[in-house]
């Protein structure tokens, strides 16, 4: 099997794409505002993997104006969305101080990591016990390998759902994951089924 890597300034001159100078930092914060505003969803700026695909020019030009063509107000309404959560967000950064930093560290580091750590039991366990299968959790070097417990011979990770829109994460994750929401009256979790019924 042979490994190819292509250049950012390949992928750019392949593309025929134009690159839009950013500060530092910028394009992570545009995509947090994005991740939350949702202003690039298929309802706002269309199914882009099914367009590009409809689409036969040959140069970014093209496919602008292409675009613009079926897509009139997309790029407005996208911007529209994601401005308004940068005020937002703006307003609460303004709010952020070392104290409360200090006390997410602590919420971190105290109360969610104890009370995920005790999710994690509860769960495994009663999966175990759904699916009539022995659990347990993870050792040091498993953890270190992004497992957080097996459910049978099965290894998967335990997320609380905020991390899906945390999906920006650049992390590539093939465990299967069991995602839990809290709520007043217990937990809820959500997982592919399939995964335990083999």
């Amino acid at each position: 099997m042979k490994k190819f890597k292509i250049s950012n300034g390949e992928i750019e001159q392949l593309s025929n794409a134009s690159k839009y100078p950013f500060p530092k930092y910028a394009t992570q914060i545009i995509n947090l505002l994005n991740s939350n505003a949702q202003g690039t969803r298929p309802a706002v700026v269309g199914q882009m993997s099914e367009l590009i695909q409809e689409f036969d020019g040959k140069t970014l030009e093209e496919w602008i104006a292409w675009y613009s063509e079926r897509q009139p107000d997309a790029v407005t309404k996208a911007t529209d969305k994601i401005f308004a959560m940068y005020q937002l967000m703006s307003e609460a950064f303004a709010q952020i101080d070392r104290p409360m930093i200090e006390a997410w560290v602590k919420d971190l580091v105290y109360n969610k990591t104890y009370c995920g750590l005790k999710f994690q039991s509860a769960i495994l366990a009663f999966l175990g016990d759904k699916y009539n299968k022995t659990w347990r959790l993870a050792n040091v070097e498993e953890e270190a390998q992004g497992i957080d417990g097996f459910i049978g011979e099965i290894p998967v990770q335990i997320k609380s759902s905020t991390y899906k829109l945390e999906a920006r994460l650049a992390e590539n994750i093939e465990t299967p994951i069991i995602y839990y929401d809290k709520k007043k009256d217990g937990i809820t979790i959500e997982f592919d089924s399939a995964i335990f019924e083999s």
